[in-house]
């Protein structure tokens, strides 16, 4: 892992992502190596061209006391969007910390997603908040896949224990199960482990995109070689997210669970 310093001219940024105000990534880069990252475009924006994502990062240096929480009152802020706000290297710099350090008082809503059981580290500051929610991202309850498809990041058995955790501590949690593996998550039985401990589940298609499609396949092909030429019709017919949708959507609204689908319709890729 090539490890640097940048400074930061700001730290919380103006977000494009819906219902989102702004975002905080506390770090350029990303250690989970997740095969089918949507963040690698970032490589041509972070003067990394050459380097392989999930094989650097740099620490972003910054004057957390400009930070000023009155300043995103009634806003949405997420931890974060183009990388996981408690990477490992996190125990070391601590930039999530003293960033939420900073923010404690805000009246904004402050929304957290992650894979890592560190972010259990942080229920002391978690509970600072007036409008907080922790939220893990996971697709399997496979721990030997996850490895596969997420090398770095904390397992899904691990995960699941640490929003436990976070939810036993009396702070609102949400899962997303993202991104669904076609034929390979079960959320049924994601929601099965989470339902007691979470109050809403999100959902998020696998999307392809020209950098991740060779390693899908090659993962596919090597783990689930049955299911490559199902993967292949996908890609082409965006009709199995539709009727996946449906099937989601009837399972949550019959066991009066809160859910929300955040679908790429045209298939893996909007192109």
């Amino acid at each position: 892992m090539k490890i640097d310093f940048r400074e930061a001219k700001s730290i919380i940024t103006r977000s494009n992502i819906p219902s989102i105000d702004y975002v905080i990534n506390p770090y350029i880069g990303c250690q989970h190596g997740c095969i089918y990252c949507y963040a690698e475009f970032m490589i041509r924006f972070t003067n990394h061209k050459g380097d392989k994502w999930g094989q650097f990062l740099d620490i972003k240096t910054f004057d957390f006391d400009k930070i000023k929480p009155e300043r995103y009152k009634g806003k949405r802020i997420l931890l974060s969007s183009v990388t996981d706000p408690y990477l490992p290297l996190e125990r070391k710099y601590q930039n999530t910390r003293k960033i939420l350090e900073k923010l404690v008082g805000t009246q904004a809503e402050i929304s957290i997603l992650t894979k890592s059981k560190l972010v259990v580290r942080d229920i002391d500051l978690f509970k600072k908040f007036e409008n907080i929610d922790v939220g893990i991202s996971i697709n399997t309850l496979n721990d030997d896949f996850a490895r596969i498809i997420e090398r770095s990041a904390s397992k899904p058995s691990e995960r699941l224990e640490a929003i436990k955790k976070v939810s036993e501590a009396g702070i609102q949690t949400y899962v997303f199960i993202s991104p669904f593996f076609p034929e390979i998550t079960d959320f049924k039985a994601i929601i099965e482990e989470a339902v007691d401990y979470s109050h809403e589940f999100s959902f998020e298609n696998l999307n392809f995109r020209p950098h991740n499609v060779p390693r899908i396949m090659k993962i596919i092909k090597e783990y689930y070689p049955g299911l490559l030429l199902k993967y292949k019709e996908i890609q082409k017919d965006k009709s199995y997210w539709d009727i996946l949708e449906d099937e989601i959507r009837n399972h949550c609204e019959n066991k009066k669970i809160k859910y929300e689908i955040e679908f790429h319709h045209g298939g893996f890729s909007k192109s």
